[in-house]
């Protein structure tokens, strides 16, 4: 009886780390192809505040942190990336940054997706 109780907690402890080095606990991603591990993963590799994390065929999704801020950390890191790219800030409206150039519109919409973590969807242009 002892050996079967040892050998449910050694496999329940294999079961919670690999939950947890897998990134299991996140919710699911709204994109196909890749995992809440992956996302995180370019996040902390790249060397600026916002990573791209997929493309699809009318938009590029993005991962930023809000360093547990809310959601205005992150919407500065994306003002910052889309105007470094010659587009001017109009406004904010609910969940979405608009921005314009040479007549064009563009809008970023966010996604809070955890306390830390927030998605940006951005449509080619």
């Amino acid at each position: 009886m002892k050996k079967v109780g040892i050998t449910f907690g050694i496999f329940i402890a294999i079961i919670a780390v690999f939950v947890f080095v897998n990134k299991l606990y996140y919710p699911s991603l709204p994109i196909d192809g890749i995992s809440a591990k992956e996302a995180i993963d370019k996040l902390k590799e790249s060397d600026s505040k916002i990573a791209e994390i997929a493309v699809e065929s009318d938009s590029i999704w993005y991962i930023t942190s809000s360093e547990n801020k809310g959601i205005s950390i992150a919407d500065e890191n994306i003002k910052q990336m889309v105007v470094s790219n010659g587009w001017e800030f109009k406004q904010k409206d609910g969940s979405g940054l608009f921005f314009e150039k040479d007549g064009e519109r563009l809008i970023a919409t966010t996604q809070m997706w955890t306390k830390k973590y927030v998605l940006v969807k951005i449509p080619k242009v």
